[in-house]
């Protein structure tokens, strides 16, 4: 039985992995991950520039000039956008700084004129219409610049309009010391439900469709017949599932890689194109790294991953028995894709919930949906990462999964044996649910 079984994973594996499509599939994902990691450095050596700053001449009538380049950089930089403005006073004639402007410049001129009845006017000019961001931003600066003017008009002192200028200062205090990396927990554990939540999901919905392609194939090629015929329905169950999940995992790891060269390659490429270590990137990754281990959300992780490796295994054998379980009572692929349906919808389910964790903020019913085997794989380790529920919760659900697995197993292998050899729908389901009733 073992010798046939290994057989039979192993001429699955290499039907699924030495073809044309697997390696030409995976090159395109590689290189497009390498190329999405890497879009601003692309655009960069195309002719844009991420990093060229853009000018802002500003013509000024009201003694403000200072006002407006700190306010401008203030709410830049509270956008991110500090680096790409470059503010400067001109003595220039408004007609010369007209003729300076072209499609080859983002510049923009700001002239900002003294009025006796509005305090100030302004006009503001550029080649091309000015993107909805960047217009707030001065928009934002420049009432500011006249609210400063209007207050200096009033005759207050320069302390009393800093005093009403200045915006408050919030000192933030926590009593619950367990919350006190709340934020900081919330925002990493949303990019880390993006790093373990979408490529599950990516790779369960390939294993589904894959088992399904294979056994149909088999089914309306008549092969199944000869299989069964030198092997039990049982050594061939396990053959897809095993391979099935072997394949997805494979899958998996190279999906990381690509991750991991494709980040590699963006810090050894500085912005200019030429191979370099780009010390920002370090900086970031040490940031990131030291954020991740003062939010606790690191240690979380390391403590529950070895359960998390098991869940997750687990939770691909699980849909590789209901694929097998629904591809053996189908005819053709058209047939099982509609049975399938009702499996991806469950998959979704779970995938927005997981999404949305942390607006349940460990509330009843998401502890009860980490326990569903066919969602816990996707919810558990989400709100464990979270805090809200412990490593013992996370245990629990990865051992009820376990023995899902092994209950699915034992009488999806019943169904199995009926629908494998079945090539008509007539009284499928009565063959189905008297199958279930019978012994091994």
């Amino acid at each position: 039985m073992k010798t046939k079984l290994k057989f039979l994973i192993k001429q699955s594996l290499n039907k699924k992995i030495k073809t044309k499509w697997f390696k030409v599939a995976n090159i395109i994902i590689a290189l497009f991950l390498i190329g999405l990691t890497n879009i601003d450095r692309i655009i960069t050596l195309f002719g844009g520039d991420f990093e060229e700053k853009r000018q802002v001449y500003v013509l000024d009538d009201t003694n403000t000039y200072p006002i407006f380049e700190n306010l401008l950089g203030q709410i830049s930089e509270s956008v991110g956008e500090s680096k790409n403005f470059e503010v400067t006073k001109t003595e220039e004639s408004l007609e010369k700084l007209k003729q300076d402007l072209n499609k080859d410049n983002d510049n923009i001129i700001i002239w900002m004129k003294s009025d006796d009845t509005e305090y100030m006017k302004v006009d503001v000019i550029s080649y091309d219409p000015i993107d909805t961001i960047t217009y707030q931003m001065i928009f934002s600066t420049l009432n500011q610049v006249k609210s400063n003017i209007v207050l200096e008009k009033s005759g207050l002192t320069e302390s009393e309009i800093g005093s009403i200028t200045n915006p408050v200062n919030i000192n933030k205090t926590v009593t619950n010391e367990e919350a006190e990396n709340a934020e900081s927990k919330d925002m990493i554990s949303s990019g880390l439900i993006l790093i373990f939540i979408v490529p599950f999901f990516f790779l369960i919905t390939m294993l589904t469709q894959m088992i399904g392609a294979e056994i149909n194939d088999e089914k309306s090629t008549r092969g199944m017949e000869i299989i069964i015929s030198n092997v039990s329905p049982k050594v061939h169950f396990l053959s897809k599932i095993y391979s099935s999940t072997l394949f997805v995992v494979i899958q998996g790891g190279l999906l990381l890689l690509y991750g991991v060269v494709a980040y590699l390659i963006r810090s050894l490429i500085s912005a200019s194109g030429a191979l370099s270590v780009s010390s920002d990137v370090a900086k970031q990754v040490t940031d990131l790294f030291q954020m991740i281990k003062d939010s606790g959300v690191l240690e979380l992780l390391l403590k529950g991953l070895p359960i998390m490796i098991v869940l997750f295994i687990t939770s691909f054998l699980l849909y590789a028995i209901l694929a097998g379980v629904l591809a053996s009572m189908t005819t053709s692929i058209e047939d099982y894709q509609q049975l399938q349906t009702p499996l991806m919808i469950v998959l979704l389910v779970g995938y927005y919930i997981a999404i949305m964790a942390s607006q349940f903020d460990g509330a009843l019913f998401i502890k009860i949906i980490s326990y569903v085997p066919l969602l816990s794989f996707l919810v558990a380790p989400v709100i464990f990462m979270l805090g809200q529920t412990t490593l013992l919760e996370l245990g629990i659900s990865t051992i009820i999964c376990i023995a899902f697995c092994v209950l699915f197993f034992r009488y999806g292998l019943r169904i199995y044996k009926v629908g494998i050899l079945n090539y008509s729908s007539n009284k499928l389901w009565k063959k189905i649910f008297k199958s279930v009733k019978q012994k091994d």
